[in-house]
């Protein structure tokens, strides 16, 4: 360029983007050309309607749909898989959200079930065996695959095998600590190497928890407060033990997470199955029972009892969890297509002519009815000939009751009761220090 009449106006330039020193022609160019792409590309970002014709934001906006479908396809050929391990004893909405917000996180869930000897090992007697826990893990919607025989902790040698052999990409927990009997974290290894996520702890319900109802439950069955009239009209049947009640909650955004957004439409012919009973603290046996009445036919109906319809059958002790907590256990299970929230005992016409109901399954009772029990809730069913009775086969957990679980408690009290006050006091300080903003506070995921 040197001596032509471009020389000065080309210095100028170069001296504008930077370049002083000596530079050959074709540096020059390139210098300018790309100064001269840049600036276009930024006026035409900023200003779309002048160079294209169409609206500021269309552009990012076709990138962005562009992205998403390529994650979507990179997705497909290689799924996100998360892990989460727990004892699941007892297992409750609050595990049920929890397996929730950890598929959320990717999209695949993989789920580590403790077994036995390593609950008594780090956190006391269990009150479902394995097989028992195991049924109600597999019920749950959100669960794409379970791992048997997990250690308590996340040692190094088992994090490898979840890297290499269970293809895991993430492991999840919730944020309230997680200790093991040394005291050390448990999930210290995953968080060293920053493939850890936390997810929100559902708050109002624990195993603790709804083990002190229990114990209540079968202190006041022992001095006799059975009368339904005897409870004072309370949501759990009175507090004479003293023991901490539930104040959880159920919001119509939570109904909306469990039910898939509200539930399933019934198709058009299908053969509904109506399953009514109190299903507290859903367990093993309820699962066997909603998947016998779904080989009875294609939409499977479930109805929550009211609390005072369970309390007037069972007694003022039950029932342990209340109406609410009941129906989201329902929800969770993926063998139930739609739930009835609080429905009366007695089945009657207009319930079977609404949802034009093919067959009428009743939850066995736990106990034995009280004298003064309203008469057969069954009758109308029996009557027009679609009442059914089902045989939930020979599996283990087949068999189990509400009942059964209560009893378990109540025989073995010494020991729930020392592992509830260790427990209770590890929660206590949980909430202390959450409450002081000292434990991180993990965001919901999920919708």
């Amino acid at each position: 360029v040197e001596g032509s009449k471009m020389e000065k106006p080309v210095a100028k330039a170069l001296r504008i983007i930077g370049i002083e020193h000596e530079v050959d022609r074709r540096t020059s160019v390139a210098a300018i050309a790309a100064t001269a792409v840049t600036a276009t590309a930024f006026a035409a970002y900023y200003y779309p309607e002048a160079f294209f014709g169409i609206r500021r934001g269309t552009l990012s906006s076709w990138a962005a749909r562009a992205l998403d479908r390529h994650a979507t396809r990179r997705r497909k050929r290689r799924p996100v898989r998360v892990y989460m391990d727990g004892c699941f004893d007892l297992a409750h909405f609050g595990h049920a959200n929890a397996l929730r917000l950890a598929k959320a996180c990717g999209d695949e869930l993989v789920v580590g079930l403790v077994p036995d000897d390593e609950i008594r090992r780090c956190k006391g007697p269990p009150v479902l065996n394995e097989d028992e826990r195991r049924a109600v893990v597999e019920s749950f919607r959100w669960v794409d695959e379970i791992v048997f025989d997990v250690p308590y902790d996340i040692n190094p040698e088992f994090m490898q095998t979840l890297w290499r052999k269970h293809r895991i990409d993430y492991i999840v927990h919730g944020d309230d600590p997680c200790l093991l009997p040394d005291g050390t974290d448990a999930y210290a290894a995953p968080k060293k190497e920053g493939r850890f996520m936390t997810i929100k702890r559902t708050e109002g319900v624990s195993t603790t928890d709804i083990v002190g109802r229990m114990l209540a439950a079968s202190q006041q069955t022992r001095r006799g407060f059975l009368s339904p009239r005897k409870s004072g009209g309370s949501d759990k049947g009175g507090n004479e033990s003293g023991e901490k009640l539930s104040h959880f909650c159920t919001t119509s955004r939570r109904v909306a997470q469990f039910s898939g957004g509200g539930g399933k439409p019934i198709p058009p012919g299908a053969r509904v199955v109506y399953v009514h009973g109190a299903f507290d603290m859903f367990h093993a046996g309820h699962v066997h029972l909603l998947e016998a009445a779904k080989e009875l036919g294609d939409y499977v109906l479930v109805g929550v009892h009211e609390d005072e319809a369970v309390r007037s059958r069972r007694g003022a002790s039950h029932p342990i969890l209340n109406q609410q907590e009941r129906s989201l256990g329902a929800m969770a299970c993926r063998h139930a297509d739609e739930v009835i929230m609080g429905v009366p005992e007695a089945v009657t016409r207009d319930l079977i002519a609404t949802f034009n109901v093919a067959a009428v399954v009743a939850e066995e009772p736990c106990a034995p009815a009280l004298a003064d029990t309203p008469a057969d809730p069954n009758r109308v069913p029996k009557e027009m000939g679609i009442f059914r009775e089902v045989s939930k086969g020979t599996a283990r957990g087949a068999d189990l009751t509400t009942a059964t679980i209560i009893q378990r408690v109540a025989d073995d009290r010494a020991a729930y009761e020392e592992r509830n006050a260790r427990k209770g006091k590890a929660e206590e300080n949980y909430y202390s220090l959450k409450r002081k903003g000292e434990v991180d506070k993990a965001e919901e995921r999920g919708a």
